[in-house]
């Protein structure tokens, strides 16, 4: 029916343009336009899939957490096309492994951009894969849903952030350390970007808010001796260690910390990766008393996440077990899809045109596409380990959290950018 309406469009135009003597050419315009169109439109229209790209870490150090956010953007793609699929079409994953090197992801995400044509892609964990990634989708034109909490201070047109900025989790859970457990800081990441900007941030809201910074280290991704950290945590007796450590080195971190005699009712460890996931894999007994800040629990009453919970361990198996970055890659897919649908396309100029201001009945509560920075508004969450592996919610923020990427409405920030 377009197309006919197209041509008869078309028809009356070239009338119209043989009365003013310009017939040939202009004929010729629209016999060239009405090909473009028609071939376009073939294309939208044919083949019953819409390929879209997973890539995420599936061996090497990030492994341990990147393998369950592919599960869950699978499920999720699963109920979407149980309830029929979009725009008539079924959703084709097309799996790749990053393995937990950057280069490495931003070849996969031009592959997947460029050979496999995919509609979008859900992947990433660290900034530095997301930074590797970045150009790759700009220079495409392709679309990223991003589902980690991260540092912020970026907004790229070509993708979607579905985890916190640190106006949603890293700068409450500093406001609330200084008010319920001490003003000395010890800060302990990984080195790459999110680490050393997000201690960039919390230096600069100690200096603000009354904090004192007692020391700072980094290490590789992958390290696993810490035990000359730890005789430096145990010199200066800090109030609090934030932990900004990433992938497989938490394993060995607290294991070491446990190991020295060190334990959270002598030492607050707050941690912004370390989620149910890489807890079943450290263990409750060595972590039980430390604490993360996060946006979503497994243990999140709400009758949606009661709902996919049950159904990820009835796929998965019962050992296993939902968190954070799960839940933002899951209801990433699911955004998705109501951006598609409100676009009327898979095109991705429309969908982020259709993106802005959509909501999801998420599992953590409900969650919405901010259109100005592409960021999820969030609840903010403070939960303690349990030995059982779970999280003990201690504080939230109540209501969501609009995103503040570049942190411009705190004065003390001014100079981060």
């Amino acid at each position: 029916m377009k197309v006919q309406k197209r041509k008869i469009f078309r028809t009356l135009s070239l009338f119209l343009c043989g009365t003013v003597l310009a017939l040939s050419g202009c004929a010729a315009s629209s016999a060239v336009d009405e090909v473009k169109e028609e071939k376009k439109e073939s294309a939208e229209d044919s083949g019953e899939t819409v390929k879209v790209g997973i890539l995420h870490s599936l061996s090497g150090t990030m492994a341990i957490s990147e393998v369950s956010l592919r599960d869950a953007e699978l499920m999720a793609i699963e109920e979407i096309n149980e309830a029929g699929g979009l725009l008539g079409k079924k959703i084709e994953p097309v799996i790749e492994d990053g393995a937990s090197d950057w280069p490495t992801f931003a070849e996969k995400a031009k592959k997947l951009l460029q050979k496999d044509k995919v509609a979008t892609i859900f992947g990433g964990w660290t900034s530095a894969s997301r930074k590797a990634m970045l150009p790759v989708v700009e220079q495409n034109n392709g679309l990223l849903w991003y589902p980690v909490q991260y540092e912020g201070m970026e907004s790229s047109p070509n993708i979607f952030y579905t985890g916190a900025t640190t106006n949603q989790q890293i700068i409450p859970a500093v406001s609330w350390l200084l008010e319920n457990r001490g003003k000395k800081f010890f800060l302990l990441g990984s080195d790459y970007v999110f680490p050393r900007t997000a201690n960039k941030i919390i230096k600069a809201q100690l200096k603000a808010e009354g904090g004192e910074l007692a020391g700072e280290e980094y290490t590789p991704l992958g390290h696993t001796d810490y035990s000359t950290i730890i005789s430096k945590i145990k010199e200066v007796k800090p109030d609090v260690v934030f932990n900004t450590l990433n992938g497989d080195s938490n394993v060995a971190f607290f294991k070491q910390l446990k190991d020295s005699g060190i334990t959270a009712k002598d030492l607050t460890v707050m941690s912004v990766s370390i989620a149910e996931e890489e807890i079943r894999g450290i263990g409750g007994d060595v972590l039980a008393g430390h604490l993360a800040v996060w946006n979503y629990f497994q243990t999140t009453d709400t009758p949606e996440n009661k709902a996919f919970v049950e159904k990820y361990k009835k796929k998965y198996g019962e050992d296993r077990v939902t968190d954070d970055p799960i839940e933002a890659a899951y209801f990433a897919v699911h955004l998705w899809a109501e951006a598609v649908k409100k676009a009327g396309s898979f095109d991705v100029d429309k969908v982020k045109k259709a993106a802005g201001g959509i909501e999801y009945k998420a599992p953590g509560g409900t969650v919405k596409i901010d259109g100005e920075t592409q960021h999820t508004w969030k609840i903010v969450r403070i939960g303690e380990i349990q030995p059982n592996g779970q999280f003990k919610e201690l504080w939230n923020s109540g209501e969501a959290i609009k995103p503040d990427p570049y942190l411009k409405s705190y004065p003390w920030a001014k100079n981060l950018n």
